[in-house]
């Protein structure tokens, strides 16, 4: 007499699975194995003697590089504009090829075709069967434009991040933001090497030094390392102010560049 209650269950259930699923294969396409060999070849010129044959980060040139180059047969990425634990998007890892990677041996690779860069963009997905699995991939996250305070009012407001540095930042970070707090000692990235937190004052970050590129930070973290997410632990307002504060920490020669 319960049957007809279990099948609707049943169906309910088989419903939200499916819509879990759609929402999983957000953004999902697998990789273009038309652009394999280009890839290949662009890579294998580019790419190989750093990050290895096997895409391990164990090329000819890694010895003593810190960080290590990107093992890619992990599927592990640490800058991105999707949710933590999601893959990132074409646009994502052509930013980083485009752009390279301040303060790493990651150079900047502006001699190459657009076709080239998207050919071994899409080359590097073959190490790693993640990037054939619909549930590692997630649209982009939305952020809020920067607010309005940040042009005109941002000293009171960076004044109130410091504070939330002192709390949250100096563990890691250090009080004079230098990289070098007390829970240095031990921290490693998901490949085991010594994960260094980054000296807020440099004149370059990895991922970016404007507000909106801090605030992405805070909000994503970077997967794989120690650095974690703060979408939870500080509301949006909190981070837009500690997005200010470390903008301060810019030395003064290189504040307007």
């Amino acid at each position: 007499m319960h049957r007809p209650g279990i099948r609707r269950i049943l169906a309910v259930l088989c419903g939200l699975a499916a819509i879990v699923r759609s929402l999983a294969a957000e953004g999902f396409t697998p990789p273009d194995e038309s652009l394999y060999a280009m890839g290949r070849y662009v890579y294998e010129r580019n790419c190989l003697v750093c990050h290895g044959r096997w895409g391990d980060g164990d090329g000819e040139l890694s010895k003593g590089m810190i960080p290590k180059p990107r093992k890619f047969s992990a599927g592990i990425f640490k800058y991105r504009s999707t949710p933590a634990g999601a893959l990132p998007t074409d646009d994502d890892l052509i930013r980083t090829v485009r752009g390279g990677r301040a303060n790493t041996s990651m150079p900047y690779f502006t001699q190459l075709s657009d076709r080239e860069v998207r050919s071994v963009v899409e080359f590097i997905k073959f190490f790693s069967p993640r990037w054939r699995k619909p549930e590692n991939f997630a649209a982009p996250v939305n952020f809020p434009d920067p607010p309005a305070w940040l042009d005109a009012e941002a000293a009171p407001r960076a004044a109130k991040g410091r504070a939330t540095f002192a709390l949250v930042c100096v563990p890691c970070h250090g009080e004079q933001a230098d990289g070098k707090g007390p829970a240095v000692t031990g921290l490693k990235d998901a490949w085991g090497d010594p994960a260094l937190p980054a000296d807020l004052r440099s004149p370059a970050f990895r991922n970016g030094r404007t507000p909106a590129d801090l605030f992405r930070v805070l909000t994503l973290g970077i997967h794989g390392t120690p650095m974690p997410s703060f979408a939870e632990a500080l509301t949006p307002e909190q981070r837009w102010e500690l997005a200010a504060f470390i903008g301060t920490l810019r030395p003064p020669e290189t504040a307007k560049k």
